[in-house]
């Protein structure tokens, strides 16, 4: 799980390049079970849980190594994009930073708080928009005087009631798009200490993504960090200034984005192209 360091600026470490999250040989490793292992009565299954190590070598549960040895330093004021092929440990590798997922080996340390804007996230279907607003801004800590300061910038960065006023429609009539459009808008409306971002650029119109772009530069104004997880060459050019590049779990590259970009479309074929099999580990200067 991701810990917070008690010291805010390690000494010697100049302001500007003070770290906000530290991976140092993460291992992340899911538990799937084989045919059959999931069958049985709940008291099995809780008795599975209780002997895990005997259970999955008798139940045959298989093991997937998701993340594998994965160290990097992110500092203040960074937008690191991750990208890699499908299955390639992105999200995952997200969701840990995060504190959603436990690390199998290794340690991940945050400074600050970090939020994890997911666009397939679920939201309160059965109530308004309008009322996740106000909800969402809550469980960010905003207080509801800032959220009414703030709502109609919310509303209006996600587009949300520019073809009618859906914002105070239940959130089951939205599209996926709109969707994710509003989860977005909510979080962004807030500063964060480290905010980690999957895949909400590929979400909307050109317009929006321009928007969503502009505002991740002004969250790394006020000294956050922001990880964006993209199939998108060109959102992680236009939004990221050093890029991590994932496949089957490892750490392939890191640096600067121009030259990671460069070499993960030599690998895939051109931008935004499936790829093949992963290519020898290496890392920029």
């Amino acid at each position: 799980m991701a810990d917070t360091p008690a010291d805010n600026t390690p000494a010697g470490i100049p302001a500007e390049r003070v770290p906000t999250v530290v991976a140092d040989g993460v291992d992340i490793v899911y538990r799937v079970n084989g045919t059959g292992a999931g069958r049985g009565s709940a008291t099995a299954a809780l008795n599975r849980i209780v002997r895990r190590k005997k259970a999955e070598k008798a139940a045959g549960v298989r093991r997937v190594h998701a993340v594998k040895n994965v160290s990097f330093v992110a500092y203040r004021g960074e937008a690191i994009g991750l990208i890699g092929t499908n299955g390639s440990g992105k999200s995952t590798l997200l969701k840990a930073v995060a504190g959603l997922l436990p690390v199998e080996n290794g340690r991940i340390y945050t400074d600050g708080q970090p939020s994890l804007l997911g666009v397939n996230a679920a939201l309160m279907n059965d109530l308004t928009g309008e009322r996740n607003v106000h909800l969402g801004g809550l469980a960010m800590g905003m207080s509801r005087a800032q959220i009414k300061e703030r709502y109609q910038e919310i509303v209006d960065f996600s587009g949300i009631n520019d073809k009618g006023d859906f914002i105070t429609l239940p959130m089951r009539t939205y599209s996926s798009g709109m969707a994710a459009r509003l989860r977005f808008s909510i979080a962004a409306a807030k500063d964060h200490d480290v905010l980690l971002v999957d895949e909400a650029l590929a979400t909307g119109d050109r317009s929006f993504q321009k928007r969503s772009e502009e505002r991740i530069r002004e969250l790394r104004k006020h000294a956050g960090t922001v990880f964006l997880v993209s199939h998108s060459n060109k959102s992680i050019r236009d939004t990221c200034d050093r890029v991590l590049w994932l496949e089957r779990g490892e750490l392939r590259m890191d640096g600067p984005t121009d030259e990671v970009l460069k070499e993960y479309e030599k690998f895939t074929g051109g931008p935004d192209r499936a790829a093949k099999p992963a290519p020898k580990a290496k890392t920029a200067a």
